[in-house]
């Protein structure tokens, strides 16, 4: 069974396609800067060079079809014809209430996740896009969808629900949602694989660090708690969202600067965070790179990071009664060693100690903590391409 898996953005499409009789990925490749100036497509057959193709893509639709063309392209592609699809799954980040698991999609389901568009309206139009493209290319494949929200729908009442007036949960659905929950999903699966115990005996708090960053709380395989909320704003400080902070700075700063409300939103949204402290960049090298040589804002920023992450690991581990493991994934968690170690020190009295000479690797699957350490401390790298494959051949089959 081959698995086309899309990841649809705004102006970007990354796709993969699988071989799902041994989960090989056949190729890969990201189309960048739709309907922008400079758009391209970057293909990948495994084992072979990059290919980079600069040519002008002005909507989704011309987005998909470049990537069937690479995946039929004689020198590089992958297949002989687009009979040989089975089918299409698909990243979507915002389904509400509505499925907490992954769907075979339909005229149905659309409409239920454009209904949710209100809650994501970065977000869901442009998934949404992205399988009105499919469709229009491959009219008769079978497509799924698999929600960034779904894990999260396990949550009990008393973490979703927000302490405001409870007719806005009632009448607008506002709630603590969670996101990345493919990504939590898998990392803890994989780490309880890895220490050879049922996922069922674990508690797991799992840290997703990237450009987007979120913490979830995974009781017994089941997310109980997660950072992000209503929206991915808030919860840890971020590459350029702020993270938690007390409301009331949005109509302070509103006012003191004379700003509509929605300025203030795209301010916490697109110029906080990481980038906001440091003044340097939202990417996280470049804030190591300046607080190495001394600059003190960037180190400021680590300091925040770490000092929130450090508070979500002992408030989970006090929800859940216990903490058996800490796994940190994505760009950020998988690669710096930094975050981890300032993350972990002075925790030992939690049981967890790192080992430093471990903790000296980025991206690979392994144990950082000691071995004498009562809460395992794991690098996990993430593959949320591979859960959406494994979903759509699962809902299919």
């Amino acid at each position: 069974m081959k698995v086309l898996v899309i990841n649809c953005g705004s102006s970007s499409l990354k796709y993969q396609l699988f071989d799902m009789t041994n989960e090989s990925v056949l190729a890969k490749g990201m189309v960048e800067r739709i309907g922008i100036e400079g758009s391209r497509i970057n293909h990948t057959k495994t084992g072979m060079d990059t290919v980079k193709t600069e040519t002008p893509i002005p909507d989704h639709k011309a987005g998909i079809k470049l990537a069937l063309d690479a995946l039929l392209d004689k020198s590089h592609g992958v297949i002989s014809s687009l009979g040989e699809l089975n089918a299409v799954g698909h990243r979507v980040v915002h389904a509400g209430e509505k499925f907490a698991f992954s769907v075979k999609l339909d005229n149905e389901v659309i409409t239920a996740l454009k209904e949710c568009i209100p809650l994501a309206p970065l977000h869901n139009p442009a998934n949404i896009m992205g399988i009105d493209a499919v469709t229009d290319a491959l009219p008769n494949i079978r497509q799924v969808g698999v929600f960034d929200t779904a894990f999260h729908q396990t949550m009990p009442k008393n973490a979703y629900i927000y302490p405001i007036p409870y007719g806005y949960y009632e009448k607008y659905g506002v709630r603590r949602y969670g996101f990345h929950g493919t990504s939590h999903y898998y990392v803890s699966q994989r780490a309880a694989q890895m220490l050879g115990t049922p996922i069922e005996k674990l508690k797991i708090v799992t840290c997703h660090l990237g450009n987007g960053s979120s913490v979830a709380a995974v009781d017994g395989g089941k997310s109980v708690d997660t950072s992000m909320g209503f929206t991915p704003l808030s919860g840890l400080p971020m590459g350029t969202r702020c993270g938690d902070i007390d409301p009331a700075i949005i109509p302070f700063i509103s006012s003191a600067e004379k700003l509509p409300v929605a300025e203030v939103d795209s301010l916490l949204n697109k110029k906080s965070g990481m980038l906001g402290i440091s003044g340097v960049s939202s990417d996280l090298r470049d804030i190591e790179d300046a607080a190495n040589r001394g600059e003190a804002r960037p180190k400021l920023a680590l300091q925040i990071l770490t000092y929130n992450l450090k508070k979500y690991i002992g408030a989970y581990a006090a929800a859940m009664g216990g903490l058996d493991a800490v796994v940190f994934t994505a760009g950020v968690g998988e690669n710096s060693l930094d975050v981890r170690a300032m993350t972990c020190e002075g925790l030992k009295f939690m049981g967890i100690e790192l080992d430093n000479e471990k903790n000296n690797v980025r991206s690979k699957e392994t144990i950082i903590s000691t071995a004498s350490s009562r809460v395992k401390v794991m690098i996990v790298p993430t593959n949320e391409e591979l859960v959406i494959a494994r979903d759509t051949k699962r809902l299919l089959s």
